[in-house]
């Protein structure tokens, strides 16, 4: 299993668009907390800015795009054609050919994506709250270690769901739109808390439960809480896109 693990972990980290979701993921969110240090400065200043305590953690939020293009592209990678000579062919065929046993398979991709998704939310968290401090330092209080042990976590069930939904779909380019456009463009899940109190419960907007406060939702929901729901939704995308994956042909 182990090989199986650093096999599928070079598949991984050799597909250029993983390279793009490792480089925007960490990146994007120390860039912002630079970015926007002078406005931040004068909110502070001015007493504007009250809830500072989600500084930094908050900032997290932008750079997801990094979990979700890994979590997909480890899957659609399989999917693709593998040239112009046998149009109809894909790397999953390869791939099943060295590995028969699918759910081994689905196994080592999980670890392979959980552990690189967790390296680079570790990296990036760390940057970006650092930065807080060095730039606004006092006026800013460093989280506690489970807040920031949570919004990793975050970062990692992010990754695999949309890992999951890209085994459902077998295609990375719905999932990666849809994602990306809920993330950082327009929060179809958070206009629909305003609809419904249910919708607080959707794995994107409980998620982030886990380790941001200052954020008005209709539903209170505790950290604990809300680190199962996600976990909760992640599972059961999971367990639908394995057993697809296992009945479906190659």
């Amino acid at each position: 299993m182990v090989s199986l693990v650093r096999a599928e972990l070079r598949k991984l980290l050799g597909l250029p668009t993983a390279w793009v979701g490792l480089v925007l993921g960490t990146l994007i969110a120390p860039m912002v907390v630079v970015l926007n240090a002078p406005y931040t400065r004068r909110a502070i200043a001015a007493g504007t800015l009250t809830d500072i305590s989600d500084l930094g953690l908050r900032d997290l939020g932008i750079g997801l795009i990094g979990p979700m293009v890994l979590g997909v592209v480890v899957v659609s990678s399989e999917y693709t054609s593998t040239g112009p000579d046998s149009p109809g062919a894909r790397q999953l065929t390869a791939t099943l050919a060295a590995v028969p046993n699918r759910m081994r398979l689905l196994a080592a991709k999980t670890t392979a994506l959980v552990l690189v998704v967790a390296a680079q939310a570790a990296v990036t968290a760390t940057a970006t709250l650092t930065l807080t401090q060095v730039l606004h330092g006092d006026h800013v209080p460093v989280p506690a270690p489970t807040r920031i042990a949570a919004a990793i976590l975050y970062w990692t069930l992010t990754a695999l769901l949309a890992y999951a939904i890209t085994l459902i779909t077998r295609n990375g380019v719905v999932p990666l739109t849809l994602l990306i456009i809920n993330s950082s463009v327009v929060s179809v899940s958070y206009l629909l808390t305003k609809v419904t109190d249910l919708a607080s419960y959707l794995p994107d907007i409980v998620g982030a439960r886990m380790f941001i406060r200052g954020v008005d939702f209709p539903v209170e929901i505790a950290p604990v809480t809300a680190g199962l729901v996600m976990t909760a939704w992640v599972v059961a995308l999971l367990a639908v896109g394995a057993v697809l994956f296992q009945r479906r042909d190659a």
